[in-house]
């Protein structure tokens, strides 16, 4: 029986062993997904807490209850490792490592290729491999195939190999893992084959594309195309602000043209390991080529930008108060870096709480996901202090995360000022408010 048709078989019948390395906001979910679907499901990650975590049952991923959990890892379908040793055991893994950006804006791979490295050790022939790290179009090809390949081991016939970029949105209660279509690309067509034949086992709808390079690439056009669009609409807002024009309500007008409008909406800032990253990826391999992405560049020179102009909007609100900024109180509604959830990556209020200190004034914030901050050499250690009592002392509230269960209304009563970067204040008029 061929490698192929016995993993075929495998598959089917869900005897293969599962392995997913990498147990954060993508990897745990696709786990739980995998064991529902009745694989056995073996996740591998370095931090022990993580570990430790998933084996007592307990979630530490928003998305992911530990009810939902922990009767998966009571009957065995999931279990978590440190050790790399269980690739040995296993069919298929996949990869799902964080990707950042080094200081110079080119990607930082040492976590895939650490990843890789390990699994190196164990690997045998009849696997399946799935890189789900967002990265530039060429890493699996390039970087992850000849850590793979031998001349005793080869591609599409001894071992598979697929790039599926992740598409997990945190907080979306509609569309989650399951029910997001899913692109998979494999290095040859029988590689295509087999990732999309093991992700229709627990997923609902999957999309097969010709290679990994196309796979790679969809995921940065999509947060490209959001990416670049919210720069415009951040710059349009700016441009408003100059003219006194108020931005959302001509966001609005423009949203009810029934054609050729999509709305985008500004704020403070970009935040998430996602779109404020994954267009770098390409910029830096476009250069490469000899390409310059100019749109790409100035849209997040536009983005980067937006922590600093809510800086001045809040000098500017206090001055029309009669006060200067160095001493204020300044409270901030809000630091995840979007509604409802617990994710600090990347977070604008990180970039206006620090800009905040440098410019010598007194910074609290509130949110109810966020209990503490970190010290992480940008912003101190904080922790979050009651909304409505520390609205009432401070000089100037600042809304920059608009979480649905901040009692706005009681907010706009007991502050004396306040500066709303997401529009969360709609309906409310006050000469308090000064609007993005």
């Amino acid at each position: 029986m061929s490698h192929l048709s016995d993993l075929e078989k495998k598959l089917q019948s869900k005897q293969a062993r599962v392995g997913v390395v990498g147990l954060g906001y993508v990897g745990l979910p696709l786990v739980v997904e995998f064991a529902n679907a009745g694989y056995t499901v073996i996740g591998i990650d370095i931090d022990e807490k993580k570990v430790d975590a998933i084996n007592r049952g307990e979630s530490y991923i928003q998305d992911i209850s530990s009810e939902a959990l922990a009767p998966l890892v009571k009957s065995g379908k999931v279990k978590a490792t440190t050790d790399f040793s269980i690739v040995a055991s296993l069919d298929t893994i996949d990869i799902c490592v964080p990707t950042p950006l080094r200081k110079t804006k080119d990607p930082d791979m040492s976590y895939i290729v650490n990843a890789c490295q390990s699994m190196a050790k164990y690997f045998h022939p009849g696997m399946l491999v799935i890189l789900e790290s967002t990265t530039y179009p060429g890493t699996t090809d390039e970087l992850l195939l000849p850590m793979f390949e031998t001349p005793e081991c080869k591609v599409g016939e001894d071992f598979f190999l697929c790039f599926s970029p992740e598409r997990v949105d945190p907080g979306n209660a509609k569309y989650q893992t399951k029910n997001i279509p899913k692109v998979v690309g494999g290095i040859t067509d029988a590689c295509t084959k087999m990732g999309a034949l093991f992700y229709s086992q627990a997923l609902e709808i999957v999309v097969p594309v010709s290679s990994t390079r196309v796979a790679e690439m969809v995921k940065l056009l999509e947060n490209t195309f959001r990416m670049i669009n919210i720069g415009l609409v951040n710059e349009i807002a700016m441009l408003c602000d100059r003219m006194n024009i108020n931005v959302w309500e001509v966001i609005d007008a423009a949203a009810t043209k029934p054609f050729g409008f999509m709305p985008f909406y500004p704020g403070p800032g970009l935040g998430g390991h996602c779109i404020p990253i994954d267009p770098f990826y390409l910029s830096w391999k476009t250069k490469q080529a000899g390409i310059e992405a100019r749109f790409i560049e100035l849209a997040g020179y536009i983005n980067g930008t937006m922590p600093h102009f809510v800086v001045d909007k809040i000098q500017n609100a206090l001055n029309e108060h009669a006060k200067p900024l160095r001493g204020s109180h300044i409270h901030i509604m809000g630091v995840a870096y979007k509604r409802d959830i617990d994710d600090v990556r990347e977070s604008p209020a990180l970039d206006i709480i620090h800009l905040l200190d440098k410019r010598h004034a007194k910074v609290t914030y509130s949110d109810p996901y966020v209990p503490v901050l970190r010290a992480d050499g940008v912003v101190p250690e904080m922790s979050s202090v009651d909304p409505l009592q520390a609205a009432a002392e401070a000089d100037c509230v600042v809304i920059v995360t608009d979480h649905k269960n901040f009692n706005y209304a009681q907010l706009v009563d007991k502050s004396k000022l306040i500066v709303d970067t997401r529009n969360a204040l709609k309906g409310i008029k006050s000469d308090k408010i000064a609007r993005l």
